[in-house]
């Protein structure tokens, strides 16, 4: 029996990343993030079997760095209920060049630089492609 294993496909692009994330609330409220490590920005979509963990699991595989789970959207209700917070963000993803979700940017905070990205499946697959990035 073969075991599957899940990985990004995407090629990494090296670009600047912004100091500060800007977005709403779920409730409409604006939320202003400043950067001080490094911060793991995970885009999530309604309805996406691939974000489910990533906003209602506790995370522990991504424990060495700070996670931020943005939307282009509200998501309709449908995340009032999530362990992790929302960021609706939609000009934030433009910014980082998130064209679509389930997606994933490493924002190296010192060096103001987005040094991976790519496809989201689950918290181990993502942990497994930033390993190299964590502190040991």
């Amino acid at each position: 029996m073969s075991e599957f294993r899940a990985r990004s496909f995407d090629a990494f692009r090296v670009r600047p990343a912004p100091t500060v994330l800007r977005g709403r609330s779920l409730q409409g409220e604006e939320r202003i993030r400043a950067l001080r490590r490094l911060t793991l920005v995970v885009a999530v979509k309604p309805d996406c079997d691939g974000c489910h963990d990533f906003l209602y699991g506790y995370l522990r595989e991504l424990e060495g760095v700070k996670v931020v789970v943005v939307s282009a959207t509200s998501g309709d209700g449908a995340w009032l209920d999530a362990v992790q917070p929302v960021l609706v963000a939609p000009e934030l993803m433009n910014e980082l060049g998130i064209r679509t979700a389930p997606f994933y940017v490493l924002i190296d905070a010192s060096k103001s630089l987005i040094v991976a990205e790519g496809t989201l499946f689950s918290p181990a697959q993502v942990a497994s492609e930033i390993a190299r990035h964590l502190a040991p």
